[in-house]
């Protein structure tokens, strides 16, 4: 038997849960409410076989096509992928060292975000100046920003939470003000849309997480969308340790790789010439292949993950006044991640509680994040103390979210409502 034969009969199903399966028709407590899920298409394994079979498995032809399309499906003249969506923010940051910024200067940002957004400021070389969120929208208080902003100040980067945008028409307009980069954290949201305009491109860069439980994934990886052709050529550099990059985006191509190889002078090796401080975070072709094929079913995904999301946030005023999520606005599309669920001040039961009661039903919640410079210990360097970021600590203690994947049917989300029903049942 061919090695392309026993991988056909031991391929894994299309679709594979993040936690234990469920069982079809089971409206017992062994129904089983995954936060996440990927899917796998067959076109992806086709292209993975493809990769391998051909030995080309590096970074080459299916990242730049995944690139392409990726750029195309935002709406953006460019798109560059690499190894994560924390080396996006990383990287994308990082352009601003051909414009003069220095080690030190400031990036402002929320104080509520998954823990990498602060990473990948410190991870770049700069401080990150933390602003407070709204307690609803869970977003940075954009009418804050403005009075954080200094001399030293060099990028404002919004991130859109849970998939709803940021106030993105006042950002601009105060990094404009301020000639300051808005470097957009959409790891989280895919297909959202602000003002008409998907969210992709708003500002100058805009960060993607691919990971594994996300609406487009190639199971590890991001991608940074960009109308600007000067900062997508820096970005192809700084993904591969700030080499040299030509013209048509620096992809050595065996056939005419003697032509491209000595540059300037033509006495150094494009290979071994380094312009600025790079990264190692490329893409892979295996890693591309999985997302080109999830890109062909990005619509079908986006649309049963929406449906799921509006369908609990429809029901959901039932729970109030102890549990709220957040809202759509007529001015945006909601980019459908998850569902948080935020237990109010007044609420007779923790959040704690909640989300126990939910993890024994097997219903998988997860924390809401925490407020970053007062919550995260690794940033108590920062100097920051308890109370300087009330409402990103507030939802840090009170807030969980869940997932609304493409997996998921009516049955697991009316399942999710009747245990939150029973809950409040027992605790109010």
């Amino acid at each position: 038997m061919s090695p392309v034969e026993v991988e056909k009969q031991s391929r894994p199903p299309a679709t594979v849960a993040l936690t234990d399966p469920v069982e079809p028709g089971d409206r017992s407590p062994k129904l089983s409410y995954p936060f996440g899920t990927i899917t796998i298409p067959q076109r992806s394994k086709d292209l993975v076989m493809q990769a391998l079979e051909m030995g080309r498995v590096s970074c080459g032809n299916y990242v730049q096509e995944f690139e392409r399309r990726y750029a195309q499906l935002v709406g953006t003249k460019a798109a560059v992928a690499v190894s994560s969506g924390t080396d996006a923010l990383a990287i994308a940051l990082s352009v601003l060292y051909d414009q003069g910024a220095e080690r030190g200067d400031e990036v402002i940002l929320p104080a509520l975000s998954f823990v990498a957004t602060g990473h990948a400021v410190l991870h770049a070389g700069f401080t990150p100046v933390f602003v407070d969120v709204d307690r609803h929208t869970l977003n940075i208080q954009a009418d804050r920003i403005e009075d954080r902003v200094t001399a030293r100040t060099r990028a404002i980067l919004p991130v859109h939470l849970m998939g709803k945008s940021a106030e993105m028409d006042t950002i601009c307009a105060i990094a404009q003000r301020h000639k300051l980069l808005v470097v957009g954290d959409a790891a989280e949201a895919h297909a959202a849309q602000y003002q008409g305009r998907d969210i992709g491109t708003w500002g100058d860069l805009v960060c993607y997480s691919l990971y594994v439980a996300h609406i487009t994934s190639t199971i590890e990886g991001g991608i940074i969308t960009t109308d600007n052709g000067e900062y997508a050529d820096r970005l192809l550099s700084l993904r591969v340790h700030g080499r040299h990059i030509d013209s048509e985006g620096g992809v050595l191509k065996r056939a005419d790789a003697t032509q491209m190889l000595r540059i300037g002078d033509g006495k150094r090796d494009m290979r071994f010439s380094f312009e600025r401080m790079g990264f190692s975070s490329r893409m892979n072709d295996l890693e591309a292949a999985v997302g080109l094929g999830n890109l062909e079913i990005y619509d079908e995904i986006v649309a049963k993950r929406r449906r799921n999301l509006r369908y609990l946030m429809d029901r959901f005023n039932a729970f109030s006044p102890y549990l709220y999520t957040i809202t759509e606005e007529a001015h945006e599309r909601l980019g459908p991640h998850a569902m948080p669920i935020i237990v109010a001040e007044e609420a007779p039961f923790t959040r704690d509680q909640f989300a126990r009661y939910l993890s024994q039903a097997r219903i998988d919640p997860r924390n809401l994040f925490s407020s970053i410079p007062t919550q995260c210990r690794g940033y108590e360097f920062l100097g920051h103390k308890r109370g300087d970021f009330p409402n990103a600590e507030f939802i840090g203690t009170h807030g969980l979210h869940v997932g609304v994947h493409q997996d998921l049917s009516q049955e697991h989300l009316d399942y999710l409502l009747e245990t939150t029903g029973r809950f409040l049942k027992d605790y109010t």
